[in-house]
């Protein structure tokens, strides 16, 4: 793909596949027109980058759809301010979205090889707000919670408790739940107290699953 050609490409990505499907926050287009997101995937498939699928990124992972990140993106309801907790690095494209949005990113993935690739790829795209360790997304990253916001970008089984008690109280996670390789549901909680949550079924959905251990 010549890059030269991949801003008109990511623009109607972003009118044809989100925003005429109701996603409104403006912060979350402007950032997903400004991201090259074939810079995010397989030369194999960069052809693809733009189109309305995900994608292999290897290691058995995907690239979501871009309507799916936006979703999420836009369901989290990132402010500049907030501290944001991903679960799943994957290929980075939805780490450099969260980026965009607030103070800092602390990302996570228990797949070192595709870490290290995203962590390279970001830095190289200009990205200086985001941290990285390889760790289980089960576990989470205590030593520098709370976080006001947690996006799982893999499908549990069950919300992680780890999770649940990094969330700061009134802050949101969007995370996806059910079976492994099956239907799932996106769920949006919500941390009304150090004991109460809300809890919303949204979407259906299918990720790959999150991973205790290799």
């Amino acid at each position: 793909m010549d890059v030269a050609d991949w801003r008109p490409l990511a623009e109607a990505m972003v009118e044809h596949q989100i925003r005429l499907r109701g996603i409104k926050d403006e912060r979350v287009l402007r950032a997903m027109e400004s991201i090259p997101r074939h810079e995010f995937v397989p030369g194999d498939v960069k052809s693809n980058a733009y189109r309305d699928a995900p994608l292999e990124i290897g290691l058995k992972q995907t690239i979501s759809q871009p309507y799916i990140v936006a979703y999420m993106s836009d369901l989290l309801a990132v402010s500049p301010e907030h501290r944001v907790l991903e679960v799943g690095t994957g290929s980075g494209y939805q780490t450099a979205v969260l980026a965009s949005l607030a103070e800092t990113v602390y990302t996570i993935d228990i797949h070192e090889q595709l870490l290290r690739s995203a962590e390279a790829r970001l830095a190289a795209l200009g990205f200086t707000n985001i941290h990285f360790d390889v760790r289980s997304g089960y576990s989470g990253w205590p030593e520098f919670a709370p976080f006001d916001r947690i996006m799982v970008t893999a499908g549990a089984s069950a919300i992680p408790r780890a999770l649940l008690e990094q969330l700061a109280v009134g802050g949101r996670m969007v995370i996806p739940v059910g079976p492994a390789f099956d239907d799932q549901v996106l769920q949006l909680v919500v941390k009304l107290d150090a004991e109460r949550t809300h809890v919303e079924d949204k979407i259906p959905v299918r990720f790959v699953p999150l991973l205790e251990s290799l």
